[in-house]
């Protein structure tokens, strides 16, 4: 069920970090002991961080049904709440944010299957991801998903250390639950705009893992 992948969007940075690790490695052959095993220390851990952040493990959802929401991401689930949903709906909705660390795995999936209705990216500012103004001022790329009874609004949101949100999705996609759908670099915000009459099915500061984790319950 589960395995390990490097996601596509890493090899480039994952190639760079290695290069910089290698030469810090060299560099310490000419260098004090005490300097010399610190620069080995730092390029071993430069490349492994870079490389568990690219890390895109293979999970299948434990069930397929388009009336379980999955999380789309992993992370801690910071806000729970009923929102006036601006972009799309215009209407009031219930909002689940999910917070993804640096350590986390950044890959995003489709909550749902559906038609892709609506797909909008927007530059913004960069603010820390859990900021109440982040989901609207930062950088961020909107996709509504219509599973054919209900839509859902999802938002990747840039955090204060990401600078690049990747976003497959075109509008009239067909596209599978549990999917890979996207990927935000380093540190983030999910944002989901539920129907008000979902049932929620986690807790303010859960752990959630990405097509593991059951968000909400459709009517």
């Amino acid at each position: 069920m589960f395995g390990f992948r490097i996601h596509r969007e890493g090899f480039e940075s994952i190639v760079i970090a290695a290069i910089i690790s290698m030469v810090l490695i060299a560099a310490a052959e000419y260098t004090p002991v005490v300097i010399s095993a610190l620069l080995v220390i730092v390029a071993g851990f430069l490349f492994l961080i870079v490389l568990q952040f690219f890390r895109n493990p293979v999970r299948k959802i434990p069930v397929a049904d388009n009336n379980l929401v999955y999380a789309p991401a992993d992370g801690k689930v910071v806000v729970i709440e009923e929102a006036i949903e601006t972009e799309y709906f215009n209407e009031k909705r219930l909002m689940v944010s999910i917070f993804m660390s640096p350590l986390n795995v950044h890959v995003n999936r489709n909550p749902v299957s559906g038609s892709i209705e609506y797909a909008q990216y927007h530059p913004g500012k960069y603010l820390v991801a859990w900021h109440p103004k982040s989901s609207t001022e930062n950088e961020r790329t909107t996709v509504v998903y219509n599973t054919g009874k209900e839509k859902i609004l999802m938002r990747q949101i840039a955090g204060a250390l990401a600078r690049r949100i990747v976003n497959y999705l075109e509008t009239g996609n067909q596209v599978k639950q549990g999917e890979d759908m996207g990927f935000i670099k380093f540190g983030s915000r999910v944002d989901l705009y539920l129907p008000l009459d979902a049932k929620i099915k986690v807790n303010l500061e859960d752990i959630v893992r990405g097509n593991q984790t059951v968000i909400a319950e459709l009517a």
